[in-house]
């Protein structure tokens, strides 16, 4: 039906230009005047190709993905809101390595620029100390069923597509919520099990510590109140306080 209806406008179109072509020549009996001008309206036609397609098409794009971007940060804000932020305190707990990395990430100098391109680099080396038996696998299990909608919504969303990185983020907590669904009694599985327990839990933990940084940055840039309250609830701040001091 749209293809139809496109070669009807097109037809429509060629039609119309060659009647009032032909009314022009009726009226003046001029075709030296009309030909100059159709040749010169012909040789501008790429530059007019130029300046639709590939500026206004470019800025138009440019438009439609900062607001694609926006709504974005909306949904990355909200997971972290609603689990992200509670899941770096819990698991942040367990890890003994995160003590070489506290101070950077509740450092104030590390929301600029420059300081979040080196937490950057130092998180995308970290590797943290998890090991599933010391933590509380039923706590973690029970947290994230009482979530599993919401992250199922997430997943669903089209936009998260657009940032590979969260969207890995998701699929490794995801994966993490099934794997603990589906153990019934954490006191009886096998070292390898635990093991391999402690791999997802890493997985998934590093992967929202890194887009945590990159919240927070964006946080900082764009919205500085709810920088400000990010910043009192950090969760890697053991002496965070929503207080305003």
């Amino acid at each position: 039906m749209k293809k139809k209806f496109e070669i009807v406008l097109v037809v429509s179109l060629i039609l119309s230009s060659i009647a009032l072509y032909l009314l022009h020549y009726a009226i003046f009996h001029d075709s030296h005047h009309i030909f100059i001008f159709m040749v010169g309206e012909i040789a501008f036609m790429p530059i007019e190709v130029l300046i639709v397609t590939l500026i206004l098409h470019r800025l138009l794009q440019i438009r439609e993905k900062r607001k694609m971007m926006m709504k974005l940060n909306m949904v990355i804000g909200a997971f972290f809101s609603e689990a992200g932020e509670e899941l770096l305190r819990s698991l942040s707990d367990f890890d003994k390595n995160i003590n070489t990395i506290r101070d950077e990430l509740i450092s104030d100098h590390s929301w600029s620029k420059k300081g979040v391109a080196h937490l950057n680099g130092i998180i995308m080396t970290y590797k943290p100390d998890i090991d599933s038996r010391n933590c509380n696998l039923n706590e973690i299990k029970s947290f994230l069923l009482e979530r599993r909608s919401f992250l199922l919504r997430l997943i669903e969303n089209q936009n998260l597509l657009e940032n590979e990185s969260f969207s890995d983020l998701l699929w490794a907590v995801s994966h993490l919520q099934e794997e603990l669904f589906f153990r019934e009694d954490f006191t009886k599985l096998p070292e390898s099990d635990l093991a391999h327990l402690s791999v997802d839990i890493k997985r998934a933990y590093k992967a929202i510590l890194g887009e945590w940084v990159n919240h927070m940055k964006h946080l900082n840039d764009n919205y500085p109140y709810l920088f400000s309250l990010a910043k009192r609830t950090n969760p890697f701040d053991t002496n965070a306080s929503v207080i305003v001091k």
